[in-house]
């Protein structure tokens, strides 16, 4: 992409409205555009990236067997009823009528509708285990909605569902969504704790929220520190191993981390002090082991092995897409700009011409450019008749992770010069070598 020819719409000062870092960077860099309270429409740069959030979700679901869909935003007040919670769910959801007068609702979670999906066309046992899921918008009427996508009333999420026949297999489905997020969140750069968690409207008693560490996260969190040495890595993942997952769920819950909902003083304190934490943590994705709560007031059952109806066992499972975007933000910036993580940098590699409108200086970053296409990479060239400073201000700003700077006196020496957004160190090389090393980088990422 050509910044000449980008809507990129970057502001120079930081939004009055804009609490935290997030919130004030994705306004900056022209990512994001508010609407209404809490509702935002999603600019080019700012969508990019949430896409690329959402096809690595879409990727580690597939890993671990989970099947799409997509449900619609707008359901049937009579389904909610149906489970007893229209009218417990409380002021967050949105309820509507259409034009002949019937209950609606703009959907914040889809456990009844699944379930009426499920119950309508699965009758065996021999039909399951079964996970569905979509990634679809969502709206809750936040009382406050604040701190831009971090707690806005419309949301972008995954969210997930299992069908087993017994409590232990559905227990499996648990220990396999908590691996499966686990190798979602690293690929995104980031480090997300399981902390055992309250179930809220959902309901259940087993649940795990993941929270990222941050200043401006809305909930405190205690935890001990030797959680925070725990990585996922490259290891292999048979998601049909019942121990395994077993075993990797166990190694990242049984050290202390809690909300401060489910906190226990008592237990904390026989973590050794020097290892005792409490922080604030943003959270990111929760998963749930309910039973047969839903399939039971819903009548959702299926043909047991002994030929009589038996109430299946479920879970839900959510990863907030459109916060992860934000949360990526709060755990990797500085007072330039974000620093995007490589596994979801809106591109690749950012080229700045020194000299727009000098032929070698233009000749060479036409060059760079169609050879990181010819890769399959993505540059984001930044050919606008616009002074050096006011570049380099608007590409650490947007956070590429790195930039290639080209122009009249390194080319006489034959070289440009290859700069990380982490570090900030830079590197004269030659134009073929500053593409191989970029391509060699992307390659293992």
């Amino acid at each position: 992409m050509r910044m000449s020819r980008y809507f990129l719409p970057v502001l120079k000062e930081d939004p009055a409205e804009a609490a935290i870092v997030s919130h004030r960077l994705m306004l900056r860099a022209g990512m994001i555009k508010q609407s209404s309270a809490g509702i935002y429409s999603w600019l080019p740069m700012g969508y990019k990236v949430l896409r690329k959030i959402e096809d690595i979700v879409h990727e580690e679901q597939a890993k671990a067997g989970h099947m799409p869909m997509l449900m619609p935003t707008i359901q049937s007040a009579d389904l909610w009823r149906e489970s007893g919670r229209y009218d417990d769910y409380g002021e967050e959801m949105l309820r509507i009528k259409d034009r002949h007068d019937r209950d609606m609702l703009f959907t914040p979670t889809a456990e009844e509708l699944i379930t009426d999906i499920f119950r309508s066309h699965v009758s065996s046992y021999k039909d399951l285990p079964l996970t569905l899921y979509q990634i679809q918008w969502k709206f809750r009427d936040e009382r406050r909605p604040r701190f831009g996508v971090m707690r806005g009333r419309e949301f972008y999420m995954k969210d997930g569902y299992n069908f087993d026949l017994t409590k232990e297999d559905a227990l499996h489905a648990y220990n396999r969504h908590l691996v499966s997020y686990l190798r979602t969140y690293e690929r995104m750069g980031l480090q997300a704790i399981p902390m055992r968690a309250d179930s809220g409207p959902i309901g259940g008693d087993d649940t795990h929220e993941f929270l990222v560490l941050a200043e401006t996260g809305e909930s405190e969190v205690f935890y001990d520190s030797a959680v925070t040495d725990l990585t996922f890595g490259d290891r292999e993942i048979d998601f049909d191993d019942v121990a395994q997952c077993q075993s990797i769920m166990e190694e990242f819950t049984t050290k202390y981390a809690r909300t401060d909902e489910t906190h226990d003083e008592a237990l904390f304190n026989e973590v050794p002090e020097e290892r005792r934490r409490t922080a604030r943590g943003i959270e990111v994705g929760q998963i749930f082991y309910f039973g047969t709560k839903y399939s039971d007031a819903m009548n959702a059952k299926v043909q047991g092995p002994d030929g009589k109806p038996v109430a299946v066992h479920m879970g839900s499972h959510g990863i907030g897409v459109s916060r992860l975007l934000g949360a990526i933000i709060e755990a990797s910036h500085d007072d330039k700009g974000i620093i995007w993580p490589e596994g979801v940098t809106p591109y690749h590699v950012g080229i700045v011409n020194l000299k727009q409108g000098d032929e070698e200086a233009d000749t060479a970053c036409e060059s760079l450019y169609k050879e990181f296409t010819a890769a399959g990479l993505e540059p984001l060239y930044d050919d606008r008749k616009e002074r050096a400073g006011g570049k380099f201000a608007t590409m650490d700003l947007i956070g590429l992770p790195w930039r290639i700077t080209v122009g009249p006196r390194g080319l006489k020496n034959g070289v440009v010069e290859l700069t990380s957004r982490k570090t900030g160190e830079s590197t004269e090389m030659t134009p073929a070598e500053a593409v191989a090393r970029v391509k060699d980088i992307y390659a293992g990422a």
